[in-house]
């Protein structure tokens, strides 16, 4: 776990303007930077970024953010991958305050081990210009050299020690952690990889992690994977992605298919936007990835009973990690056909066709949960809602999930509160609009005005008696948000324990009150542009702390008087 003191010196280092520049060209306007968002596609500017806050914020989709959060949605690194990157750029070394073991396996083992598989792609690429039945196999199956170069396909020869030509020190044990090398009950050593077809595979960095080796004839297994190394997780990686990174920003979309040459086979075809699973499930953590690169994933599998298993679990793993917005659909092909094929027979348009009609991952669920049940029966539709409440309970896309809960619920012959009464799911139950409040002298929007000048100046939150917030907290005044006063309090405490102009980003991230920091950080862009000097918001901010301080008083002095007199 790497410390908050250090994350925070690094933001103070590390200017935001410069790092997002690199990748999205910035203008100035007024203040602060602006440009179109790089996370949806839009016309007009509405992507800002501020350099006296360190943040930047999306007034079209949301997208919010540090220069650490940047990296991440942007370059689809992990939080430590996108501290390290960051960290590199001014200097900084990055400390670790308990690494788990397999960190420190990593650690240890992982840069030689990069350097190690990078010597042996050289050594496969390089083999497969002088190896004709290898390029024989490519050509049939449409490839050109344009496309085996941009992926580093490459050739293992046949034979059992053929990297000893490239590694002098054979018996090195980097060689063995890499999964290049095994060793056998007698002690010998041979290659892992031999007469096969090679893919590298590529992380988020271009660094080569690990291969994919496809036999040549029909020997088995016919696409065999590296093992599990210090430096390679079957459930992080997708084959592909860092050479898919551009087209999918293009595109607005990605595709998740199952097999290397599927991939090669559509960039061949023009449809550069496609990724792979690595010999397993699609994980949450890939579903997390692909979402940080773009708002919509298809994902394409053989139309098969197999297919159909490995979709499901696919939207399994997805639920936890949707968002309104964003859009997962599932695509099932012909019987018979996979992308390779059916982009070799049928083309890009024919098979850009089919993506248009893939099924949105709601009509997938249900369609999938009716199937499986007698909806004509009591017995079916209770069996209905029995299978969708624990699917139904992890999807965390709050619209998408009230859709769904209504769709099920006209479905099972229920009400809508019925169901999300058996489903356990909080909330109000939909009912008549309730008659307006009788106005209030001080309105909720008098603390989040306190809450959004502190963030624009921290130094402010001084100004506020803690003794007096604390009686207001417990008070429970029904005019004042009990929320924004949590929200409040929070910020002040962690004011209290952070160096001034401390990233309220990155002290809240992953907290329940990570998505109302970035709200007020988007709100206070707009009161520094109305509100530009320091004078003008100390005013503002004393005026509505005087407001919240008259109204905790009246109220205490309402509440002595008696249960008679109101406030």
């Amino acid at each position: 776990m790497i410390p908050q003191s250090f994350i925070q010196d690094l933001l103070g280092r590390v200017d935001i303007v410069e790092v997002i520049d690199r990748y999205v060209k910035l203008k100035r306007t007024g203040s602060n930077y602006a440009a179109c968002c790089p996370f949806h596609t839009e016309k007009s500017p509405s992507f800002t970024v501020s350099p006296t806050k360190q943040f930047y914020h999306c007034f079209g989709c949301g997208a919010h953010g540090t220069a650490i959060g940047f990296m991440m949605e942007y370059g689809g690194l992990g939080f430590v991958d996108a501290v390290k990157d960051l960290a590199q750029g001014v200097g900084m070394q990055v400390p670790e305050e308990a690494r788990s073991e397999h960190s420190q396996r990593r650690a240890e083992e992982g840069p030689d081990l990069i350097g190690v598989l990078l010597q042996a792609a050289q050594y496969y690429r390089n083999q497969l210009k002088d190896a004709p039945r290898a390029i024989d196999y490519l050509k049939k199956r449409g490839l050109s050299g344009e496309i085996a170069k941009r992926f580093g396909i490459g050739y293992a020869p046949d034979g059992w020690q053929n990297l000893e030509q490239v590694f002098p020190d054979y018996a090195d044990k980097a060689l063995n952690a890499a999964g290049l090398v095994k060793q056998n009950d007698e002690g010998r050593r041979y290659d892992v990889f031999r007469d096969r077809i090679m893919f590298p595979i590529v992380d988020v960095k271009g660094n080569i992690i690990g291969f994919g080796g496809r036999v040549l004839g029909e020997g088995e297994p016919k696409y065999l994977n590296s093992p599990e190394t210090p430096v390679f997780e079957k459930g992080r990686e997708l084959y592909g992605l860092f050479q898919a990174r551009r087209a999918i920003r293009d595109a607005g979309c990605v595709i998740v298919v199952e097999g290397y040459m599927d991939v090669v086979a559509l960039a061949q075809a023009g449809i550069e936007y496609a990724v792979a699973t690595l010999g397993t499930a699609t994980t949450p953590v890939h579903v997390q990835k692909l979402l940080r690169q773009t708002d919509e994933v298809v994902f394409c599998f053989d139309g098969d009973a197999a297919g159909r298993r490995a979709a499901w679990r696919a939207l399994e793993n997805s639920l936890a990690h949707l968002a309104d917005g964003k859009q997962l659909r599932f695509l099932f092909l012909p019987d018979g056909e996979d992308p390779d094929t059916y982009v070799r027979k049928h083309g890009k348009a024919a098979f850009e066709a089919l993506l248009g009609r893939a099924d949105p991952l709601s009509r997938f669920l249900i369609d999938e949960l009716r199937s499986r049940v007698d909806v004509q029966t009591s017995e079916g539709r209770a069996r209905l809602m029995q299978q969708a409440k624990p699917l139904v309970k992890q999807i965390a896309a709050p619209m998408l999930s009230l859709l769904i809960r209504k769709e099920l619920a006209q479905l099972a012959g229920v009400m809508q509160q019925e169901l999300d009464a058996q489903f356990e799911i909080r909330g109000q139950p939909a009912q008549a609009p309730a008659p307006q409040r009788r106005p209030t002298a001080v309105r909720p929007s008098i603390l989040r005005t306190m809450l959004d000048l502190i963030v624009c100046d921290p130094c402010l939150g001084k100004l506020i008696d803690r003794t007096e917030l604390a009686s207001g907290i417990e008070l429970s005044i029904p005019e004042l948000d009990r929320e924004d006063w949590k929200v409040l309090d929070a910020l002040l405490q962690a004011s209290g324990q952070q160096a001034e102009g401390a990233n309220l980003g990155e002290i809240f991230r992953g907290t329940p009150l990570e998505s109302a920091m970035q709200l007020a950080e988007a709100r206070a862009l707009k009161i520094m542009e109305q509100l530009p000097s320091a004078a003008e918001r100390e005013a503002e901010f004393q005026d509505a702390w005087q407001q919240v301080l008259a109204r905790i008083r009246r109220f205490q002095a309402a509440r002595s008087a008696g249960p008679a007199v109101k406030a």
